[in-house]
């Protein structure tokens, strides 16, 4: 297999599993060796008093971009770290997009940067998640990129 048809079965494979994203409506738009692109609507339970996207809903998605870019080699990976900066808000019916791609990888670890943007194009959170490989494949039949 290819390293895109490795990473293209791994996003099947989590996203079957993956109840949190399903349940915010968060969708895997694109998938590939180090990066992942994800879509999500804001719904009227996602925004808050101020009458804008909860920045823990922002967070999520920007976390689920990272989570499929990060295991995308098929090597169970998970968050050692992360931050986000808001720089707009998002509002109801927006449709936002999280990009995640790879910075740097290097043995067990990785840095992934993810950009929020809505419908517009605007950037509206920037996202940065540290990795840490632990054992195992996320698709045991699927083969793992690299060693």
């Amino acid at each position: 297999m290819t390293p895109h048809e490795i990473a293209s079965a791994v996003g099947k494979g989590m996203y079957e599993r993956d109840h949190a994203a399903q349940s915010l409506g968060i969708v895997l738009e694109e998938i590939g060796p180090g990066r992942a692109r994800m879509r999500m609507q804001v719904r009227k339970d996602m925004v808050n008093g101020h009458d804008i996207c909860h920045g823990g809903i922002i967070f999520t998605l920007a976390d689920t971009a990272f989570a499929y870019a990060c295991n995308a080699y098929n090597h169970v990976t998970v968050a050692q770290g992360a931050s986000i900066e808001f720089l707009a808000p998002a509002k109801l019916a927006d449709v936002l997009h999280a990009e995640g791609v790879e910075r740097h990888h290097a043995g067990k670890t990785g840095v992934y940067d993810i950009a929020v943007t809505n419908g517009k194009g605007e950037t509206i959170a920037l996202f940065r998640g540290k990795s840490f490989r632990l054992r195992g494949h996320v698709v045991p039949d699927v083969p793992a990129v690299g060693a």
